[in-house]
């Protein structure tokens, strides 16, 4: 696969020239530590600095106008007072220059003032073609072209494989200097500043076409167009890992919801959806970006999730035994061939099952020998070797000898290297040979576990969602108009009637239980008898979401007397609970017979555009959050994945004494009500709560359901 790049960012990436305006010869200024780093990093193209008081700085001429600057020069940037960015803009647009970052804060970020001056700029850039990275951003850098081109303090970053792209100009600095410390080399960091024009999506594809860059991290507090990043990131993620660590989680604030659904699919599932789909890796910290990232770059992918551990203490092998299964992965059953080879090299008293003990007395050749017996075994997918302070060894020692076997291996060995000052120089060994090493077992055993999902990742089929041609769109479009057009603009929509929402079902071909209205006792007993025997009896109103709460549902009324008592009493229980509701009457509903049950709606987010949702039904869905979303519609893979997420898809395969349900069925089920809300971007919400689930070959019925539109 080819990335295609917007050949109007190479400017940023690649420069031909670049002209600081607003260096400055004051050394107190960022004008002036700009100007050192872009000497200093030995930034091959052409430099020219600009002050409208000219001089000279760090040995090169100060231009007064960027007009009397000589070719070439693609890349402007801007270090100046807010208010006099848009004249210089213009300046750099009747130059045509066609890259600019503005590097210089006072905009969207301080208020009105701010956000109309930012807007000023982007207007003055669209009408000369200039591409805007900021403003307020620290800038970018290029550790390989190489290119400085930020205001931070020396020395940068090493040279490295892990690029770091961050909506945070903070968190890039801090994270500079702990590269610096951890002597993590990085290859690109971009500071996105406001994002008035490029934005996090923009620079993933030119970032993952350099042939220095092995993974992207990224810190996000949010993204511009959610569609639109799933469909770059995962092209990105077919050639190169991304990891990303999105922030802002729990955001105060619920929107009014009338489902289960709607309750559930918070901001956070659907960007968990959306990375799922693209396979951007989420990590929960700053700490497991970095070492997950790590991992990815310098080791090879695993073919499964057995993984051996090698250690020379008893207690940090138990804990990383531990650590593997909470992260699901599991020990290898080693092979004969490999114990016995074991037995050769090892004393009689250590243990020569998974975790491998060599005790305290391990010598570098006894690690290094047990390494090679264990990584020739093929039931072992990778290998966690712990390394504490030996009491006869020291720790570098045993890191030389080990580091010629992992270069030669073909699957993964990460690190846990315990300790802090008798492990320094294990540290240097391993950081020099790009080997991952980390201070406890839990955080090397959670880095194997994402390159197996980097790994199965890389062998998901690449599907297209399916789409089932059998459905009757035009005719939920006339049954939708009403409602939409009636539906306020600035509210979250109206509740559709239960007879509207059960025909559209039925126009994709989802299997319903039709339900009778009855207005009164007389008429319910009435639908009963048709029905047959026993019925299910609901309150039939818009503004009543969850009935059971209320006591407006009865099951298994069995005659007509039982009929019409039931009648009365949902009614009654109704007006009690809420008194200014309007009431249509009760739903009539033949009981089904015993099945599993299952919840399976669809929303609309505002930043993502469809999701669907998956998960144990009933009325405690809330509180066992049993649920998995996904982004709508659904391919074959990702509707099988979403129902393996969930207690409640696992068990439909049986479970003890529960019987094997119809999962072929639940699956088109659930397909097919995510083609539906991916078809009505004017359905805000729309659930099935619960889907009876038969047994194998007998389908699904949806018993209760609700949607809700908006204009």
């Amino acid at each position: 696969m080819t990335l295609q790049i917007d050949p109007s960012l190479h400017p940023f990436f690649n420069p031909k020239g670049i002209a600081l305006i607003g260096a400055s010869t004051d050394p107190n200024k960022l004008g002036y530590a700009l100007a050192r780093n872009l000497v200093q990093c030995n930034y091959q193209g052409e430099l020219h600095f600009v002050n409208p008081k000219g001089g000279t700085l760090l040995g090169r001429k100060i231009y007064t106008h960027i007009l009397e600057v000589p070719e070439p020069v693609d890349l402007a940037i801007l270090l100046v007072p807010a208010i006099t960015v848009p004249g210089l803009l213009r300046d750099v647009g009747r130059r045509g220059i066609s890259a600019a970052i503005i590097g210089s804060g006072g905009f969207r970020e301080v208020g009105p003032e701010g956000a109309a001056l930012e807007e000023e700029c982007v207007a003055i850039a669209r009408k000369y073609h200039i591409r805007l990275l900021g403003p307020n951003c620290i800038g970018i850098m290029n550790t390989h072209l190489p290119l400085d081109a930020t205001f931070l303090p020396p020395p940068p970053p090493r040279p490295g494989d892990v690029a770091f792209i961050s909506q945070s100009g903070a968190i890039l600095a801090a994270v500079i200097d702990w590269a610096r410390g951890q002597d993590l080399g990085l290859s690109h960091l971009i500071s996105l500043g406001n994002q008035a024009d490029i934005c996090e999506t923009d620079v993933l594809a030119p970032v993952a076409a350099d042939v220095h860059t092995n993974v992207l991290t990224l810190y996000l507090e949010g993204v511009r167009d959610g569609r639109r990043f799933v469909r770059e990131a995962s092209q990105v993620a077919r050639l190169k890992p991304i990891v990303a660590l999105k922030v802002g989680r729990f955001a105060s604030g619920q929107r009014a919801v009338a489902s289960h659904t709607g309750a559930l699919a918070g901001r956070e599932s659907a960007f968990n959806a959306a990375f799922w789909r693209a396979g951007v890796i989420r990590a929960e910290t700053s700490e497991e970006m970095f070492d997950w990232a790590r991992a990815l770059a310098w080791c090879p992918l695993p073919k499964g999730r057995s993984i051996a551990i090698l250690t020379s203490a008893g207690g940090p092998g138990v804990t990383a035994a531990d650590a593997l299964e909470i992260n699901g992965m599991q020990l290898a059953e080693l092979q004969l061939e490999t114990v016995t080879c074991l037995k050769q090299i090892l004393p009689a008293a250590a243990s020569l099952l998974n975790p491998v003990d060599l005790l305290a007395t391990a010598t570098p050749e006894q690690y290094a020998a047990s390494l090679q017996c264990l990584l020739r075994d093929d039931g072992v997918h990778g290998v966690l070797i712990i390394l504490p302070p030996l009491p006869m060894q020291t720790a570098g020692a045993v890191a030389k000898a080990l580091i010629p076997v992992i270069y030669s291996a073909d699957k993964p060995v990460v690190i846990a290297l315990m300790g802090e000052r008798l492990i320094q120089e294990a540290i240097e060994h391993f950081r020099a040979a790009h080997i991952p090493e980390y201070r406890f077992p839990e955080r090397a055993a959670s880095a194997l576990a994402i390159l197996a999902e980097r790994a199965e990742f890389l062998a998901r089929p690449e599907e297209v969602p399916q789409i089932f041609e059998d459905v009757e769109r035009e005719r939920v479009e006339q049954l939708l108009a009403p409602y939409v057009k009636a539906s306020p603009a600035n509210l979250e929509g109206i509740a559709l009637p239960t007879e509207v929402v059960i025909q559209i079902l039925n126009a994709y071909r989802i299997p319903t239980q039709p339900a009778g209205l009855a207005k009164t006792k007389d008429e319910a007993a009435a639908l009963a008898e048709k029905i047959g025997f026993p019925v299910a009896m609901k309150i039939a109103s818009p503004a009543i979401a969850h009935k059971s709460d209320i006591g407006g549902v009865l099951l298994n009324v069995a005659d007509p007397l039982s009929v019409a008592q039931g009648f009365e009493i949902i009614q009654r229980n109704a007006q009690q609970a809420h008194p200014d509701a309007e009431i249509l009457g009760v739903h009539v509903q033949r009981m089904l017979p015993e099945g599993q049950d299952v919840i399976i709606g669809g929303i609309h987010d505002d930043q993502f555009g469809a999701l669907v949702m998956f998960g144990s039904g009933g009325v405690e869905v809330e509180g066992l959050k049993d649920v998995a979303f996904a982004l709508a519609p659904l391919t074959d893979h990702e509707a099988n994945q979403i129902l393996q997420k969930t207690w409640a898809g696992r068990k439909l395969s049986g479970y003890r004494n529960l019987s094997p349900a119809d999962r072929e069925a639940t699956i088109i089920a659930l397909k097919r009500l995510a083609q539906l809300v991916a078809d009505f971007p004017q359905i805000s919400e729309f659930e099935i709560n619960p889907l009876r689930v038969m047994a194998p070959g007998e389908g699904v019925y949806a018993i209760d359901v609700r949607a809700r539109v908006k204009a």
